[in-house]
């Protein structure tokens, strides 16, 4: 598998076209990792998400509220718990943050990556796994949604073209 822009590492367990549709068919869903920059990549997947009637859950230990939102420190502390969780953190911080998710029931996870490495790790993946979780390792959300942009749509085509969807 290439992770990133070129870095070859072992393969990960793979992800599903299936899988992708059970993640995105939940409707409570935690972000750790959305930031507080309003400007901020991750701020417009929350609001994507929410515009599709969605209910995102901020996690963000540095805040305590965004975009009207009360924010949580950490997965475990939501509650009710989420369905699932768009970790949207540094790659060096998922381990962590997937195992705050099983210890918080939450066993559907989405290690986001739109480019470069992103919130994926070899080391969450395979301790996901490990565990019993349901992991996707490396997809935007935005390529999957419904109606999506043409531009995100433009992107999934290429991914198509190259062999590189999900079965």
């Amino acid at each position: 598998m290439v992770l990133g822009w070129g870095k070859q590492v072992e393969p990960m367990p793979d992800h599903t076209m299936g899988d992708i549709d059970r993640f995105l068919a939940l409707r409570r869903i935690a972000m750790p990792g959305l930031s507080r920059d309003a400007r901020h990549f991750s701020r417009a997947l929350a609001r994507e998400f929410r515009a599709r009637g969605y209910e995102v859950i901020p996690v963000n230990p540095q805040a305590e509220e965004i975009d009207g939102v009360r924010c949580h420190g950490r997965v475990q502390a939501i509650e009710p718990k989420p369905e699932g969780a768009l970790v949207i953190t540094a790659a060096a911080q998922s381990l962590e943050v997937v195992q705050d998710c099983h210890t918080a029931g939450v066993n559907e996870v989405w290690l986001y990556r739109g480019g470069g490495q992103g919130a994926v790790s070899e080391e969450a993946v395979r301790w996901a796994a490990a565990h019993g979780m349901h992991v996707i390792a490396g997809e935007c959300p935005f390529m999957y949604l419904p109606n999506r942009a043409w531009f995100h749509s433009v992107h999934r085509g290429l991914r198509w073209i190259a062999g590189q969807l999900p079965k």
